[in-house]
C-alpha cells in the first residue's frame, strides 16, 4: 500500500483473492481557483482520512492483517487503527517492502501467512 492505492490480498486455502482501493487524494472535482496552500493541504488531509477509513472498513472483518509497502502509509494507517477500539482483536503487522509487482505481492502474503 501507499498513499495512492492499496492492494487488498486475501489468502483463503492458499488461493489469492485480490481487490484494489484507490485513494482519491489530490483529485479535484473542480479546479481550485486559489493558491491557498492551507486549503489544499486540508482538502488532501480529508481525502487521505477518507481513504484510511475505507481501508479500516475492510480490515475490521479480519483477524490477521499484514500492512506492507514502500511508503509511510502503512504506519499511518496502523496508528489510526490502534486508536480505534474496533480493531482491538485484530492482529495487525507492519512490514517494510520495496515496490512490488502483483505476483511479488501475492508471494509476500503467502510467505507471511503460511509460515
Amino acid at each position: 500500500m501507499d498513499h495512492s492505492m492499496a492492494n487488498l490480498i486475501e489468502l483463503t486455502n492458499e488461493n489469492i483473492v485480490a481487490n484494489t482501493i484507490v485513494a482519491q487524494v489530490g483529485e479535484q472535482d473542480e479546479p481550485l481557483n486559489t493558491h491557498d496552500e492551507s486549503m489544499i493541504q486540508n482538502k488532501e488531509h480529508n481525502e487521505l482520512s477518507a481513504y484510511y477509513k475505507r481501508l479500516g472498513e475492510v480490515i475490521k472483518d479480519y483477524d490477521d492483517v499484514l500492512l506492507f509497502g514502500p511508503t509511510s502509509a502503512k504506519s499511518e494507517l496502523l496508528n489510526i487503527l490502534k486508536d480505534d477500539h474496533h480493531f482491538d482483536n485484530v492482529k495487525i503487522e507492519v512490514r517494510p517492502s520495496d515496490k512490488m509487482t502483483e505476483n511479488q505481492q501475492h508471494a509476500f502474503v503467502k510467505d507471511y501467512f503460511l509460515m
